[in-house]
């Protein structure tokens, strides 16, 4: 270290004691170690938390007046967390009565377009106008966009809130056009760019498909728990089919966060309780994992009063929909090339490991993928047979796999078809799916990740998945694009399975759509786990 205080050239700052507003929209405390001023952190109420990650200490917007009674000058406020401050000192008036929102909401009047609400839309608007924090988590399909928005024209028509919307890209047009059947006006948002700030006179903030903010270490979980601790905020309605993707407690733990659920304010208690935390050993260091479920009924019990789910079966009278196992059988010189492909990708696996170049977790996950992106090549044979049968018989069929070059091969091969994949810009994605509902065209083929979400397909009688996903919700929101208010008949969901891989994760697809039923529908029961690494390194120790 040479004179001047650096080190490498580099000048050496020290850290500024200060509060500032957090990604997340908490204080955050700024300072070096102290230990006074660590044993003043620590005796804040409401409590705070140290945060290793940003190396500071983190505490709820209500401790403000606390730490600056226990700080007093030393600790400047930045400015964005003095605004915030300010708005805390001037909160807005308080809401009518839910009675007075009820009315204002108008829920028996048709629509601008002449539609009604149903009544289980009508019973989900009155639910959120009690609430100014919610998760309405009905199946898809049951409207929750429409519900969400005729209880938010009450809160616009008596509190003069502005709406703040925050949905995938993909489906903004179809919040726009329900809008205008309302006569509302909507400040629209993709998760990819979530604003920083709400407007200061009052907001309502509808999170749309909230499950893409269930992991605390990404942005847009971030960004949304800072939306949603923000003072000007009225209410915040977040809106899933699919509140646990992968049958996961800790997914569900952001989702609560953002409503401030009291569940949510010990984090630890939290992933101790229902998540099976435990600190545990790995490659030396000891680290905290929180990736299990237990005690699910009680969980289901204390979510209860801030968390609707309502299954399609319990709302409307829909047709039937039922599900076929098709399981794919190749001929001897397919099974041949099969088992070498398979064989090859095993043995490529085995040699990696026993020379230690990667982890044995991460590797065993991608050599799931290859076997079952292999699987998919073999099915194509099978999905091509059955698609050709069904548009004989004149049926309506949609396709997805979880494999573009799949999509666009079993395209190739049926010589036509909408495909509808990543590849096609989002403005192209609406025309091509109401081609297929207008008749146009018979046959529409899809990737999970694009055509399993925000679309309507009720025009199909037939929807085969060539492949599963790896969580349930996913197969789910796939089948239930045709599934929902408006189709003409019944719906055959046919899944084709070949080999060990897709028995493997159907059977973790069953496994984890378990854990949710218990999470948001029925009460304890005993859960038989097998985490899919180990599932599959059996698989491979036995080949």
């Amino acid at each position: 270290m040479g004179s001047g205080g650096t080190v490498s050239g580099a000048a050496v700052r020290p850290l500024r004691c200060r509060l500032r507003l957090g990604a997340s929209g908490r204080i955050e405390v700024i300072s070096p170690f102290d230990a006074v001023t660590q044993a003043q952190l620590r005796g804040i109420r409401p409590r705070g938390q140290w945060n290793g990650r940003q190396r500071c200490w983190e505490f709820p917007l209500e401790a403000a007046e606390a730490l600056r009674r226990t700080l007093a000058d030393r600790f400047p406020v930045e400015p964005e967390l003095a605004q915030w401050l300010g708005w805390l000192q001037q909160p807005l008036p308080p809401l009518p009565p839910h009675r007075q929102l009820v009315a204002a909401a108008a829920l028996a009047e048709p629509l601008a377009d002449g539609r009604c609400l149903f009544a289980h839309q009508r019973a989900a608007a009155r639910w959120l106008l009690a609430r100014r924090g919610a998760l309405l988590a009905d199946a898809m399909g049951l409207g929750k966009t429409l519900s969400a928005l005729a209880a938010a024209r009450a809160m616009v028509r008596l509190a003069d809130c502005r709406v703040v919307v925050l949905a995938p890209v993909g489906l903004h047009d179809h919040w726009r056009s329900e809008a205008l059947a309302l006569g509302l006006r909507l400040e629209i948002h993709s998760w990819a760019r979530l604003p920083e700030s709400l407007p200061p006179a009052g907001t309502v903030l509808i999170a749309d498909e909230a499950h893409y903010a269930q992991n605390l270490q990404t942005a847009r979980s971030r960004g949304l728990l800072r939306l949603a601790r923000h003072p000007r905020l009225r209410a915040v309605w977040l809106l899933t089919g699919t509140p646990m993707k992968n049958g996961r407690p800790a997914q569900l733990y952001p989702l609560l966060a953002a409503f401030d659920h009291p569940l949510t304010r010990d984090q630890r208690a939290f992933e101790e309780l229902f998540c099976q935390g435990h600190w545990c050993e790995r490659r030396g260091r000891r680290i905290w994992q929180a990736n299990g479920a237990s005690n699910l009924g009680e969980l289901q019990r204390l979510t209860r009063p801030l968390l609707l789910h309502r299954r399609k079966q319990d709302c409307l009278d829909l047709p039937p929909k039922h599900r076929l196992l098709q399981p794919v059988e190749l001929d001897a010189g397919q099974a041949r090339g099969f088992e070498h492909q398979l064989q090859r990708r095993v043995a490529d696996y085995r040699r990696r490991a026993e020379r230690g170049e990667v982890r044995r977790d991460a590797e065993v996950l991608a050599v799931l993928t290859a076997l079952r992106r292999i699987g998919s090549d073999y099915k194509l044979p099978a999905a091509r047979s059955l698609v050709r049968r069904l548009l004989e018989q004149r049926q309506a069929v949609v396709v997805f796999t979880a494999f573009v070059s799949t999509a666009r091969l079993l395209q190739a091969d049926l010589g036509g078809g909408a495909l509808l994949t990543g590849a096609v810009p989002v403005s192209e994605r609406q025309r091509l799916v109401e081609r297929f509902q207008a008749g146009a065209t018979p046959l529409l083929i899809a990737t999970y990740g694009t055509g399993g979400l925000g679309f309507t397909l009720h025009r199909a009688r037939h929807v085969l998945l060539i492949e599963r996903p790896w969580t349930p919700g996913d197969a789910e929101q796939a089948e239930d694009r045709c599934h929902r208010i408006g189709m003409g008949g019944s719906l055959t969901s046919h899944w084709l399975q070949l080999g060990v891989a897709d028995q493997l994760v159907d059977g973790l697809i069953a496994s984890k759509a378990e854990r949710i039923a218990l999470t948001l529908q029925r009460g304890e029961a005993q859960l038989r786990r097998r985490r899919l690494t180990a599932m599959v390194r059996e698989v491979l120790r036995e080949w």
